[in-house]
Parts: structure tokens; C-alpha cells; sequence
């Protein structure tokens, strides 16, 4: 089947075709992006009002030049895949109401599809991933560790209980004057600097179980920041790869823990760690994950970076995954700001914390 999707909920404006072999295998016949960088920078920050202005101009345009890109018209499509949420609500409203239309024009089923879903099936389109997996999805919104029993079927091992974990890393990039987005900028200047040059804590590491905090990693930085006079860019390089580091520590650090809770759902066949979300794309994150899943006995799979930012791709992919079992949506499903994979999961108990 073949399915076109639709991703609006943040700052890029995403449209793609994929399509499902009756195996379940994936292809990417086309993958537009339009990212609204350029917009949001003079803010230091995405903009809501700005994000969802920028949709409503460039989506059309991407639908357009991803078919073209895929060499399919409208009757070739199977169904129409877009985000309900999480996200900023005005984005998620345009690429939702914009596949709303589509699918009526064309007597198409609507796949409203959770974002948080897109990112956690990636790993079923790029690397065929079977059921169960632990996943680590990490992202300006986001910081969780879930087990995937299939699609539809998660179950929360941990989440952040006050920022996430991309979050961090764009307030470290503002803090230290790298400029929007802050996540590429933190890992570029990272490369050229001393990790152990400043000591910062590692919130919960040691801890038992699964949970993540960064908040206060973040204001160790920001202290550290501006006890410096003037700092040199040798300065700035050093807190971030030394903020960098921590925050690697910390993620390896609740992994294991959950790679070794998550045995007792996942069973003892292979055992797979899947990273996915924007901070995934961050390559020393990578290899530090990998040296914690071999610790474990887990494979580490990580989709391409461009596949773990926001893509049209991974909505598409989740729309084909939940049609191929039926799983369609009224024309009055809603838009969502909050989401949660695992509605059942106890609330996490924190400062600014993420559902």
C-alpha cells in the first residue's frame, strides 16, 4: 500500500510517500522537508504563531513535490497519514485539517497518527525491526524509554521528570551564545573541546529505575556559564563537550537500567535498543548508547539522522503500519497538544513535566 504523510507538528513542514509491501517491508518513494530555521532564529526559539503561518504557506507546495518526487498521482495513494499531535497545536491543526480535505476529496481513510508513533516505528522502515524493541526516544520534547510490543502497544519503562533532553541541549546552546538550532551547534563546537576540563552532575545516575532529569544539569551550566568572563571559544567548546558528555552519561546510565528491566517483556531472543527523535542524529550520543548496549547484549539500531528529525517519512510509515491493520480515523479525529504513547502509565511527578 501506499501512503502519503504529513508532519507539521513543530518546525518543519514535512510531506512524503511511502509505501508497504504486503511482507512489510518499506520504501521511501519521496521525502520533501521545508525546514523554518531561517524563521526562527532571529527568536533564538521556534515561534508557534510563526510554525503554523509557514505551514499553512509551504504545505501545498511540499504535498506537490512529493508526489512528484514519487512518481504517483492521487489515485495511486492507499490513504492519507498526518499528525494529530503531540505538538503545537495551530501546527498540528494545519497538517491535519490539509489531510482532512485530501481524504474527503478523494474518498481516501484518514490515519491520524500519533507523532511520538512516527519516530518509534522508524526503526521498522529503515532497519525491519521485528516486535518487541526497547526504545529510547529523545527530542526537544520528549526524554523516554518504552518497550514496543507492536504498533498501538507501548509500554513506559521511564520518562523525564522536569525538562527533556533536547530541551538541555538547546538552553546550553542559547546559554552559550551558538545560535538556533542549538542541538547540531552544541555537538559541532563539542568536537573541538575538553570534556573533563569542567565537572558537572549527572542528575539520577545510579538511580534505580528509569526516569530521567536534566533541569538540573542545565542551570549547573548555566552557573558555570556565567561565572565565566568573556569565555574564548576554546571556553565555550569545553563546557559542551563537557555538558555533552554528562548528558551521554546520563542517558547510557538509565538505558541500562531499562535494558535490563525491559527482558522480562521483551523475552530473552535478540535484544534491540532503538533510538529515536532529533537527538538521536547526535553522533557521540550514538556511540556512547553503543557501548552501552553491548554491555547489555543489545543490538543498537538508530535510523539515519535525517529519519530521527521531524519527516513526512515516519508519519507515512505509521500510517501504513496502522492501515495494514485497519486502524483508520473519522474525519472528526481531533488535534492533540499531549499525547501519550502509554495512557496507562503513572503520571510522572516533576517540575515541567512531559506526558
Amino acid at each position: 500500500m501506499t501512503v502519503l504523510g504529513i508532519e507539521t507538528s513543530c518546525d518543519e513542514t514535512a510531506a512524503a510517500v511511502v509505501r508497504r509491501s504486503p511482507s512489510g517491508k518499506g520504501e521511501i518513494l519521496s521525502n520533501a522537508v521545508f525546514s523554518q530555521i531561517a524563521e526562527h532564529t532571529p527568536y533564538g526559539g521556534v515561534v508557534p504563531e510563526i510554525a503554523a503561518r509557514a505551514h499553512v504557506e509551504h504545505l501545498d507546495g511540499l504535498i506537490a513535490r512529493a508526489l512528484n518526487e514519487a512518481n504517483v498521482g492521487w489515485d495511486d495513494l492507499d490513504g492519507i497519514a498526518a499528525t494529530a499531535g503531540p505538538g503545537l497545536i495551530g501546527g498540528v491543526i494545519v497538517g491535519l485539517m490539509t489531510a482532512k480535505g485530501i481524504a474527503l476529496a478523494r474518498n481516501l481513510p484518514l490515519i491520524a497518527v500519533n507523532h511520538l508513533e512516527g519516530h518509534a516505528l522508524t526503526a521498522r522502515l529503515t532497519d525491519d525491526a521485528p516486535f518487541p524493541y526497547l526504545l529510547l526516544l529523545v527530542s526537544g520534547g520528549h526524554s523516554q524509554l518504552l518497550v514496543v510490543e507492536g504498533v498501538g502497544r507501548y509500554r513506559r519503562l521511564g520518562t523525564t521528570i522536569d525538562d527533556a533532553v533536547g530541551e538541555a541541549f538547546d538552553k546550553v546552546a542559547k546559554l552559550l551564545g551558538l545560535g538556533f538550532p542549538g542541538g547540531p551547534a552544541v555537538e559541532k563546537i563539542a568536537r573541538e573541546g575538553n570534556p573533563k576540563r569542567f565537572a558537572l552532575p549527572r542528575p539520577l545516575i545510579g538511580k534505580p529505575g528509569c526516569d530521567f532529569s536534566f533541569s538540573g544539569l542545565k542551570t549547573a551550566v548555566r552557573q558555570l556559564a556565567e561565572a565565566q568572563v568573556d569565555p574564548d571559544r576554546q571556553t565555550r567548546a569545553d563546557i559542551a563537550a563537557a555538558f555533552q558528555q554528562a548528558a551521554g552519561d546520563v542517558l547510557a546510565d538509565r538505558a541500562i537500567n531499562a535494558m535490563h528491566m525491559a527482558r522480562q517483556f521483551v523475552g530473552e531472543g535478540p535484544q534491540r535498543l532503538v533510538v529515536a527523535g532529533g537527538v538521536a542524529s547526535n553522533l557521540a550520543l550514538r556511540a556512547r548508547l553503543e557501548t552501552a548496549a553491548r554491555s547489555c547484549g543489545y543490538e543498537l539500531i538508530v535510523p539515519p539522522p535525517k529519519l530521527c528529525t521531524d519527516n513526512g517519512a515516519m508519519i507515512a510509515w505509521a500510517g501504513a503500519e496502522r492501515l495494514a491493520l485497519g486502524l483508520v480515523d473519522g474525519l472528526n479525529a481531533s488535534p492533540l497538544a499531549r499525547w501519550p504513547l502509554d495512557p496507562d502509565a503513572t503520571p510522572a511527578r516533576g517540575a515541567g513535566v512531559k506526558a
